[in-house]
């Protein structure tokens, strides 16, 4: 009982046994193994079934790790999978709103406080625990594991992950151009805060465009914000996915995993044939962006966030790839050129709602609009010739 509470106070830590592996076949791409490399044969089985259902082999991966960190509760704890309750989904939930994220120990000395609100930006900084929505992610990860299990015949009779009927029975029956019904959540599922999309604005969209090293960082940041295509999405993009005449690349879709065009800015173009003057053209079937320093590979994804992270530091910001996307959404659905049905179909987006989300007044707008309100002179009262100033002052006061 004493580990329980030390775990849901974040004062134990969960060992740093298992990982999560690639395996040598397609379904499941990632396995979880234990502490003696052992493949864990119900999170496999689990994973299989994700993988057969069409997801996607990242977010295979993202399971895995869920199940990773699951199991290791359960070893630490000394309890089978097959014998946990809802007493070991509780030590999980609470463990994970207190204890430290390990990826947060990887910020530079002097920097942020995590939490915190960056000045330039109004972008708060990542807390140093996990996120409402990784908790939520660690839970139906969980559900989704026993919920599989139970329909196999095996594991416990009832999920220990609790559920909400009334939201479960909402959702099942709600139509998309419905708005979202309110229902009560589920016992250990976190609030999760409906953030407005945070775009750059003008001023500081210059400074950090000016702080691109190279012409191919430069003609990354013109296609990002110009498209609106994903991180991965662009920097997966080849010789033969590039239509200069008609003005458009080819991606492959993060959720129709389709290759389909997005339209981009000839600015776009105009930076990325620079860059291809300057640094040669790859050969067919090779990615576009390609490495400066060492052997010629791929950039990949970690690299261009780097690129980001160091252009941060120089500024003082804390901007991401994703803003980029926010940046060329909130253009498109503010610049009163485009519908947002059009902004909707270019955006990818599955639902006109995310992409009205857009169509909003923007803070950085605001506060130009109130320093003008601000400096704008008091009207001066006058009144009209042939009254004598004594009466005004009787009438009017002083």
């Amino acid at each position: 009982m004493e580990l329980r509470q030390e775990m849901i106070e974040g004062r134990a830590e969960l060992p740093r046994v298992g990982a999560v592996v690639p395996a040598r076949r397609f379904h499941p791409p990632y396995i979880v193994v234990n502490a003696y490399d052992d493949e864990i044969e119900a999170a496999t089985a689990y994973l299989r079934d994700l993988a057969l259902n069409d997801c996607s082999p990242l977010t295979v991966r993202s399971y895995g790790y869920g199940l990773l960190r699951w199991f290791r509760l359960l070893w630490l704890l000394g309890v089978t999978w097959e014998k946990a309750t809802e007493a070991e989904v509780t030590v999980l939930a609470g463990w994970l709103r207190t204890a430290s994220n390990p990826q947060r120990r990887r910020s530079q000395p002097g920097g942020h406080v995590p939490g915190s609100v960056n000045l330039r930006t109004g972008k708060p900084t990542l807390r140093a625990g996990y996120a409402p929505r990784t908790i939520n992610h660690a839970l139906s990860v969980v559900s989704g594991f026993y919920g599989f299990h139970a329909h196999q015949g095996n594991g416990p009779v009832v999920n220990p992950v609790p559920i909400s009927p009334q939201r479960r029975h909402a959702l099942a029956h709600r139509s998309p151009l419905e708005p979202r019904a309110v229902v009560g959540r589920a016992r250990l599922r976190q609030k999760v805060s409906d953030r407005p999309p945070r775009s750059i604005p003008d001023r500081l969209w210059d400074e950090l465009f000016d702080r691109m090293g190279c012409e191919r960082d430069r003609a990354l940041l013109e296609f990002y914000v110009s498209s609106g295509a994903r991180a991965v999405e662009l920097l997966g993009v080849g010789v033969s996915d590039i239509d200069w005449a008609g003005q458009r690349i080819y991606v492959i879709s993060k959720g129709t995993r389709e290759r389909e065009a997005v339209p981009a800015s000839p600015q776009a173009f105009v930076r990325l044939a620079r860059y291809l003057d300057e640094a040669g053209t790859p050969a067919r079937g090779e990615s576009v962006w390609r490495t400066r320093r060492g052997s010629d590979r791929p950039l990949s994804y970690w690299a261009m966030r780097r690129i980001m992270q160091r252009a941060n530091e120089l500024l003082g910001t804390n901007w991401t790839l994703h803003d980029l996307r926010h940046t060329a959404a909130s253009r498109m659905a503010n610049g009163g050129k485009l519908t947002p049905v059009e902004v909707q179909a270019i955006m990818r987006h599955a639902n006109i709602q995310t992409t009205s989300r857009y169509l909003t007044a923007r803070v950085e707008e605001m506060f130009d609009k109130l320093a003008e309100h601000y400096s704008t002179p008091r009207p001066a009262t006058s009144y009209p010739t042939g009254y004598s100033a004594d009466d005004i002052k009787a009438v009017f006061g002083g």
